[in-house]
């Protein structure tokens, strides 16, 4: 934990000497209370940043954390959200179906493809499309891909000697992600009834061989990972009971015991054909190290699919990648809800319908802000110097929290 050195307000109207280290001047109070600030909320009135690393995801926007400090223990935590809320929901139901699908991927942009997939899904089921299935190996490779990318990004800032091999392969896949899809960020490939372009012979052997670049790093990625959070055991535990009470899932979920992965348990895409790849890693402390556990070992699972799905493409040779829709989408009236297993969590899309070109109401089931919410529950009796590391564990993007 950092303060600036211009920055000398303290909590509740009290001052400190400027630049006095805040985890001395507040060591010999009973309780205080602490407003701290996160990547750019840092820049908003508060009592200290919080310092997670220019590579963590959550610093890029604002978010904001209250906490309550013992005796350089945290008591009590209380996540700060709604800096970036930007009515995500409210901007679908402005848009026919064909412009939300370009909308679907802004609010979680680790997780943009599979956020598109979500959604289409959905659209999908209400109109009884059932997309080509070339189309559907693509969406199961490009998720994979996807599903990887995000959490390297996570992985990263704890890699320690690895860490420039992990950001190289991160960027590899994003720089083939773009090539097949046309954007890095927000890609925009997802289509109702199938995806936008072919993948390329090329480009299938491009994504097998970081496929295989990760297998090899592996080891000494989870090497690395385990010895720079051995020292966290038993750090902000998460139980299994409170990991189903806040709804948790994804990886937060697993690392707690909570055994639930969609693409097993509900299987959507190809990922029914592909069960024999899907192991499914689950750890029971609920710690730090296990969050950065499942992380590390969803690894190989995703490096496996991807190949899977390589191979079978190359199998089904050249075909249609979408279906044919009416220049006006209509949904049928009625209630649809489609779920998947993303990148940080279960990602659902509800949309109501009263037969008209928009929804009429439209629900994001966001994986982040149940996260958010869990991890202000584990962080009661986190030391108050391993607050960043204990934050870093849980996988969240802010823009998903505040949709």
């Amino acid at each position: 934990m950092e303060r600036r050195p211009h920055e000398d307000a303290g909590p509740r109207g009290h001052r400190s000497p400027a630049g006095t280290d805040l985890r001395v001047w507040h060591h010999d109070r009973v309780a205080t209370d602490l407003l701290l600030g996160v990547g750019m909320a840092s820049y908003l009135p508060c009592d200290a940043p919080l310092v997670l690393g220019d590579a963590h995801p959550a610093t890029h926007p604002g978010f904001q954390l209250r906490v309550t400090v013992e005796d350089d223990v945290i008591v009590a935590a209380d996540p700060g959200v709604g800096l970036m809320h930007r009515s995500a929901e409210k901007l679908f139901e402005a848009r026919d179906y064909r412009q939300a699908m370009l909308l679907a991927n802004r609010h979680d942009w680790l997780s943009a493809f599979s956020s598109e997939v979500g959604v289409a899904l959905a659209i999908e089921s209400a109109l009884g499309i059932t997309p080509p299935e070339r189309a559907t190996w693509i969406r199961t490779l490009l998720a994979e891909a996807n599903r990887i990318v995000a959490s390297l990004a996570f992985l990263a800032p704890v890699a320690g000697p690895t860490r420039t091999d992990v950001d190289g392969v991160r960027e590899h896949l994003t720089s083939i992600q773009e090539r097949i899809t046309g954007a890095r960020v927000h890609p925009g490939f997802a289509r109702i009834g199938g995806v936008a372009t072919p993948v390329e012979p090329s480009q299938l052997a491009e994504l097998e061989a970081v496929a295989d670049r990760i297998l090899a790093l592996l080891p000494s990625v989870a090497d690395a990972v385990s010895a720079h959070t051995a020292s966290l055991s038993g750090v902000s535990r998460l139980s299994r009971d409170d990991a189903v009470a806040y709804a948790t899932s994804g990886t937060v979920a697993r690392a707690s015991g909570f055994d639930l992965d969609l693409r097993r348990d509900d299987p959507y895409l190809a990922y029914a054909k592909l069960r024999d790849l899907l192991r499914v890693p689950v750890r029971r402390e609920g710690d730090v190290p296990a969050r950065y556990a499942v992380l590390v070992e969803q690894l190989p699972v995703s490096a496996a699919l991807i190949q899977a799905c390589a191979q079978e493409l190359r199998r089904l040779g050249d075909g249609p990648v979408d279906v044919p829709l009416p220049k006006v989408v209509r949904l049928p009236e009625g209630i649809t809800y489609a779920w998947i297993e993303g990148p940080i969590g279960i990602s659902g899309a509800l949309i109501a319908s009263v037969g008209d070109r928009t929804p009429w109401r439209m629900k994001i089931r966001s994986a982040s802000f149940a996260t958010v919410q869990a991890m202000a529950r584990a962080l009661a009796g986190t030391p108050y110097d391993r607050l960043a590391d204990a934050v870093m564990s849980f996988p969240f993007v802010v823009g998903d929290v505040d949709r």
